[in-house]
């Protein structure tokens, strides 16, 4: 027997409008997922039986940490949600030396809806497992966390010139692209990734530095400039589908 919670249970009477002899699907947070059909429906209260479990379909077997420089509030959910629905297995919130938002302790409530967030883009895209979200660190901090993953991109915006002779923008001296990056990390594919997004105003060049020097690889995201917001939902999408995870 499984017992719905109270917000699942709001979803499932109230906004679904399912009732009792329905399937829904259930996620245990541990990777698997459970087909249940609905034994009662209640204002107060939904039960339903388990009828099969099996490993949930829709969790990436590539783990993805976003390093994303803390935003305004509707920029900063929306990245948390969007990227969540990709696939980012992982949050950190850091501030950089350009960021608009630059407290690193962040109200309860706050956090709470951030997690609120993640947990329904989670549910909605059928996760085998809620992204985890950590407390705001600085940039040095972000950096040191650096060694833990197989392995390090950095977003980086700059422009490098203009090719006069196919006619478009080159990338930074020291940034390929992510195709590039992929391509030149070994033998095998890396498990688990790093991705530092900047802000609004994209990451200085001395912040850029100290990423290549902790390992870090500076990628460029192609020939337009990106919104913050974009970029962390696009570079996340792309190391997924490069690295032939569906989505």
């Amino acid at each position: 027997m499984v017992l719905v919670g109270k917000d699942q249970t709001h979803q499932i009477r109230d906004v679904l409008r399912l009732s009792e002899g329905e399937h829904i699907i259930i996620l245990d947070n541990d990777g698997q997922e459970y087909d249940v059909a609905l034994t009662k429906v209640r204002r107060q209260e939904v039960v339903g039986q388990i009828m099969a479990k099996r490993p949930a379909s829709g969790e990436p077997t590539i783990q993805i940490t976003l390093f994303q420089s803390l935003l305004t509030r509707d920029k900063f959910e929306l990245v948390l949600q969007k990227c969540t629905e990709v696939g980012v297995s992982a949050f950190v919130p850091v501030v950089t030396e350009r960021s608009l938002v630059r407290d690193t302790t962040i109200k309860p409530e706050k956090f709470a809806r951030w997690q609120k967030i993640i947990t329904e883009a989670a549910e909605q895209s059928q996760r085998g497992r809620i992204p985890h979200l950590s407390q705001p660190v600085t940039f040095e901090q972000a950096l040191s966390k650096l060694v833990d993953f197989d392995c390090r991109l950095i977003a980086w915006p700059a422009k490098g010139g203009f090719d006069p002779v196919h006619g478009f923008a080159l990338p930074a001296e020291g940034t390929v692209t992510l195709q590039q990056a992929l391509r030149s990390t070994g033998k095998g594919v890396p498990e688990t990734f790093a991705l530092l997004i900047g802000p609004e105003g994209g990451f200085s060049q001395k912040e850029v530095e100290q990423a290549r020097d902790s390992g870090a690889i500076p990628i460029t995201l192609g020939q337009r400039i990106l919104r913050t917001e974009t970029a962390a939902i696009v570079a996340s999408a792309l190391i997924l589908y490069e690295l032939a995870d569906s989505l």
